[in-house]
């Protein structure tokens, strides 16, 4: 566990923060003023519990059963209720980072003051992460709207000492048994407090932030493989000219045309493409990539922006607000998130796609300007990286049918009274994986380049400083140059872990400088 400490305001929090909760352990701790500001509205909340007149999720059933008027002594059964009946979901587990995510970010919600949710439920959420108990939360129960329900419902229910959680130690164990190990008092649920701690976009916005992270650092990956790509196919690198971007001025393209251009400096192989094979200019995959990865970096800022209007908000219905009113809303519906996270799906499939375009043309002696067929050592005897390839076409076929939009559907639930939902949850989910597989198709791409320029080597051209950083860094990983056939899943997974470790962006940048 990470000792550094996250301090929950009133006012949101940050991305760097869901990370340091979720990825790395870092400790929650809820500050003086939104101590204070749980306790200001709590007590709006016990007041309108006294009054005779129906208010919506504090003397009231829920959803279609909101017409229902709850009396007070039912009301601390109504809040456990909502909690055990939403705690429906089924399939695998989700994994831990996401559910960390999803806790935090409802204690984030629940410290703006504006669910009524008491001081002591809040530390309680708090005191479960820093435990480092991790609810079971399984893959199917959200629509996305009202908000992740059933994500939610099964952390309550670890609030309350039931069902089932995760200890620090990996093992699953009945909460209660978990809680009472940590010296963690269950909590008791009082009015509104079931409903507020279900109400909320959370599991797909963590996932969002987790996603953007990943993201960031496999489009720097992949401007680099793009650049050893152009520099094995003896292309020319003054596509990547300043001047040329300028004059289009997107900026994730100028950023992604810098990266390669660093990373190209000093090459002795860029600008043969006039020699053997003359070519006026290079193919799309090639002469394109800072247009493609540059739009995807485009997209990625515009799904940080949602996102970090999403993470200053207080999403829960009812709200209550400073003049005291209670009031129903719709901030839970999860549109604004479900969209960014299709559209980062878009992206993610297209960039695979060119990436695997570009390692397809190096394998191809027909196409590869004097390269061996699959870059093999005795092709024919040998079969080089031709099942990589196809292992990378395999990857980028399920990205394009990952792509597809969840949040262009939608399917009526709660007797028609949730009658259009998000599906943000499955967009997430379907992120995930889309972020994953294209950090093993970038990983392919890298594999392939490095094989592509180390055979260039031994024809006497001398790779960019940049390049030969990168080569070296994956041989020391573990991943073999060029050499006759061998078991290749070992070096490719090699390659994988390099990648998704952030490994390739940190060998070349001593010599590039930071890249974008």
């Amino acid at each position: 566990m990470d000792m550094h400490t996250v301090v929950v305001g009133t006012s949101g929090t940050t991305a760097d923060d869901v990370v340091a909760v979720a990825r790395h352990g870092a400790r929650v701790e809820l500050s003086t003023a939104a101590v204070d500001a749980l306790a200001a509205s709590r007590l709006i909340v016990d007041a309108l519990a006294a009054k005779p007149e129906p208010v919506y999720g504090v003397s009231t059933g829920f959803g279609a059963l909101a017409s229902r008027h709850i009396s007070t002594e039912l009301r601390a059964q109504l809040q456990r209720n909502i909690v055990r009946s939403h705690a429906a979901g089924m399939g695998p587990r989700v994994e831990r980072e996401v559910v960390r995510a999803l806790m935090f970010l409802r204690l984030k919600t629940v410290a703006s003051g504006h669910t009524g949710v008491r001081p002591e439920v809040a530390q309680t959420m708090a005191d479960v992460l820093n435990a480092g108990i991790t609810p079971v939360v399984h893959e199917y129960g959200s629509l996305g709207c009202s908000g992740d329900l059933a994500p939610l419902s099964h952390c309550a229910l670890t609030l309350m000492g039931e069902g089932d959680a995760e200890g620090p130690d990996g093992t699953v164990r009945p909460a209660g048994e978990l809680l009472a190990a940590h010296g963690i008092t269950p909590v008791e649920l009082r009015e509104k407090e079931g409903l507020a701690l279900l109400n909320g976009t959370d599991g797909m916005l963590g996932m969002l932030v987790m996603a953007l992270a990943d993201l960031r650092s496999l489009y720097t990956s992949a401007d680099i493989t793009a650049a050893l790509s152009l520099e094995a196919l003896l292309g020319t690198e003054k596509v990547l000219a300043p001047e040329l971007h300028a004059i289009r001025p997107h900026p994730g393209q100028g950023a992604s045309a810098d990266n390669m251009l660093r990373v190209l400096a000093g090459s002795g192989l860029t600008g043969h493409h006039q020699d053997d094979a003359p070519r006026v200019q290079d193919a799309y995959s090639v002469r394109c990539a800072p247009q493609v990865n540059g739009a995807g970096r485009d997209t990625l800022d515009h799904a940080a922006v949602v996102a970090g209007r999403e993470l200053a908000s207080s999403v829960d219905n009812p709200v209550v607000l400073p003049d005291g009113r209670v009031e129903s809303n719709g901030n839970f519906h999860g549109a604004p998130v479900a969209y960014v996270l299709d559209f980062l799906a878009i992206v993610a499939a297209d960039l695979g796609s060119i990436c695997e375009r570009r390692t397809d043309r190096l394998l191809d002696k027909h196409r590869s300007h004097g390269l061996p067929p699959f870059l093999a050592d005795d092709a024919g005897v040998d079969s080089g990286l031709m099942i990589a390839q196809y292992t990378q076409a395999a990857l980028v076929s399920e990205m394009k049918r990952l792509a597809v939009p969840a949040s262009a559907d939608s399917i009526p639930s709660s007797a028609m009274q949730e009658d259009h939902v998000s599906m943000g949850w499955s967009a997430a989910r379907k992120l995930r994986t889309a972020v994953d597989n294209l950090t093993r198709i970038v990983a392919v791409e890298l594999y392939a380049a490095t094989r592509a320029v180390e055979l260039r080597a031994a024809e006497g051209l001398v790779p960019a400083p940049a390049s030969q950083a990168a080569v070296a860094a994956l041989r020391a990983a573990g991943a073999e140059g060029p050499g006759p056939d061998r078991f290749l899943a070992p070096d490719l997974a090699a390659a994988d872990t390099f990648v998704r470790e952030g490994r390739l962006v940190a060998a070349v940048e001593p010599v590039t400088g930071p890249l974008a």
